[in-house]
């Protein structure tokens, strides 16, 4: 062995033996609470990597769509074609706000899509559930955050996971999350002129 070879051995041996006893301190289970959010592209493609992940484990999952009912969806697609039995899938809303010029119906819609989240939350058999774009409703009061923090706090069973996605979270809903992620927007193809496209967006 090079001494160069022996020195790199020696530096990842002391890194695995401190990374394995901060390991052995991890021994604590709990549902999450994750906020996917910013400018950046991903949050909601990141949210349903967890819940395919969680399909692939056999875990009974759930996802309510606030905005984007407008459209079709790739994951929507496989879901339900596919997944059914172990994935519910809750489209609630008719598109982006801008889309429906129709303030009471979006509030409307948003105030069920929440109804159909707690009850699916409440629900000790669904391990998680996804609220994708429920940060928008927020953002334009359209749920009470005060009411969505109180329902995380006080009725989420204790081994369920809850994923939020969407622009501008709530202050409160970061304070309240377990894991809290911002996307960062460094380059969009969208500025380019490049449209939304299938496989990337949707």
């Amino acid at each position: 062995m090079s001494e160069d070879t022996d020195r790199h051995a020696q530096k990842m041996a002391k890194k695995k033996a401190a990374r394995d006893k901060i390991m052995a301190t991890k021994t604590e289970e709990k549902g999450l609470v994750i906020v996917h959010t910013g400018k950046g592209k991903g949050k909601s493609s990141s949210a349903f990597g967890m819940i395919f992940r969680a399909i692939a484990h056999g875990m009974p999952c759930a996802v309510v769509q606030f905005i984007k009912g407008g459209m079709g969806t790739g994951e929507r697609d496989l879901i339900e074609q596919n997944f059914s039995d172990l994935c519910q899938f809750h489209t609630m809303g008719e598109g982006f706000t801008w889309e429906t010029q129709d303030k009471s119906r979006d509030i409307e819609m948003a105030q069920a899509a929440w109804e159909k989240s707690k009850e699916l939350i409440r629900d000790p058999n669904i391990r998680m559930v996804l609220l994708d774009e429920i940060n928008i409703a927020l953002r334009y009061d359209y749920i009470d955050i005060f009411e969505v923090v109180e329902f995380l706090t006080n009725e989420k069973p204790e081994m369920t996971h809850v994923i939020l996605t969407g622009r501008n979270a709530k202050d409160e809903l970061i304070e309240l999350a377990d894991l809290a992620t911002e996307m960062e927007l460094v380059k969009h193809p969208f500025r380019s002129g490049v449209k939304a496209q299938a496989g990337i967006e949707y």
